[in-house]
């Protein structure tokens, strides 16, 4: 009992004490923001179907971006190149890959008061995501607090002026995505929490993931990820919860399509990466091109606590962070394709997986750059009683 309140504390105290090292605009940021990176935060404009930036934007329906492989084939699942991931937007202007035409068939952005989102499908083989790829997260942390991709930078100007986004995680799989960016802020490391690498996307973001439309809207926040009320689940636990319903959403505007005129192609150029065999990408550029039509306002259910007797029994899933009350710090890690629990609307489709120590920051994964020593100290010391 001791051991566990110690850790509810720790907790509360090291989210409210959030600093991060750094703070960048595409326009000061270093060529790389972090060491052993492997692409560049000095991306320019326009964009380049070779690109090696790793700087992603999170603005619009149309104008948001996904961290996946910069080289495609049969070893570029998320799991194997977590590390090396670069961005792939669906607006020119960025210095970044652009995501070919019919790469998306349903994106929905949701803005809230505390974070932007967006969620949706899509045939991601065409963003170098082999087919088959049950996924992974990426987040700005890493077992080493680099970041998966390491140097990855996120921005968006949801808010107001473009502002880096600290706090943010990104599921990817060869047909699913979600992603979402947090407002620098006390709630930011719980909404926008990574250590639930292998639940999916439709349990640590629900909302639409409907194919065939494309819409922005505003909602509310919902809940943290695995906080129960009182209660917080981590995952191996035996009993895995269902996801909390989608937060309410209103005011959305629907898009006809999404697109920016760049077809995938076939023709190749080599790359050569630091953490994958050299493979073959497409070239192309190109401007953006959308179609919208007037507003309309839609509303669901506003969410609620699920409370802990929601809680139902799920297959355990094998090497993840395992934190039950008065346990020592958490094994890291996952390797391999797994399948996620069980949410709030069925079974979870794919977006989980593959994901090589990605879980914690040195300890319980909380939102820090720099971190790790600290909350590994403090895990020894909760081991000890």
């Amino acid at each position: 009992m001791l051991s566990q309140t110690v850790v509810l504390l720790s907790l509360s105290l090291f989210a409210n004490a959030q600093h991060y090292s750094a703070t960048y605009l595409p326009s000061n940021a270093p060529k790389q923001s972090e060491q052993g990176q492997n692409g560049t935060n000095q991306c320019g404009g326009g964009s380049d179907q070779n690109s090696m930036c790793q700087n992603a934007y999170l603005n619009s329906v149309d104008d948001f971006c996904l961290f996946a492989p910069p080289s495609p084939g049969a070893n570029s699942d998320i799991g194997n190149t977590e590390r090396i991931e670069v961005a792939w937007c669906m607006k020119s202007g960025y210095g970044t890959r652009l995501i070919p035409d019919g790469t998306m068939q349903g994106a929905h952005f949701i803005q809230t008061p505390d974070y932007v989102q967006i969620t949706g499908i899509g045939d991601l083989t065409k963003l170098n995501v082999p087919k088959g790829d049950a996924g992974g997260e990426l987040d700005p942390h890493g077992a080493d607090g680099n970041g998966n991709p390491i140097g990855g930078l996120v921005f968006s100007n949801a808010f107001g002026s473009l502002a880096q986004m600290h706090e943010w995680t990104n599921f990817m799989s060869d047909s699913e995505f979600c992603f979402r960016a947090c407002k620098d802020g006390p709630k930011a490391p719980g909404l926008c929490q990574h250590i639930y690498d292998v639940m999916g996307c439709q349990w640590n973001m629900p909302g639409n993931y409907a194919a065939g439309t494309f819409e922005k809207c505003k909602g509310d926040s919902g809940e943290p990820m695995g906080v129960y009320g009182t209660s917080t689940f981590f995952q191996g636990q035996p009993a895995t919860p269902a996801a909390h319903p989608a937060p309410a959403s209103s005011q959305c505007v629907p898009f006809q399509t999404i697109a920016n005129g760049v077809a995938a192609t076939a023709a190749p150029t080599s790359l050569t990466s630091a953490a994958t065999t050299n493979s073959t990408i497409p070239s192309s550029t190109s401007s953006l091109a959308v179609n919208s039509t007037a507003p309309v306002t839609t509303s669901t259910a506003s969410s609620g606590v699920v409370t802990t007797a929601s809680i139902t029994s799920a297959p355990t899933v094998g090497g993840t962070v395992s934190v039950t009350a008065g346990s020592s710090t958490p094994t890291s890690g996952s390797s391999g394709s797994t399948t996620s629990g069980t949410t709030s609307s069925g079974s979870n489709n794919g977006t989980t997986g593959s994901n090589s120590g990605n879980t914690t920051n040195g300890a319980l994964g909380l939102g820090f750059t720099s971190g790790s020593i600290v909350l590994g100290l403090l895990g020894l010391f909760v081991g000890m009683l």
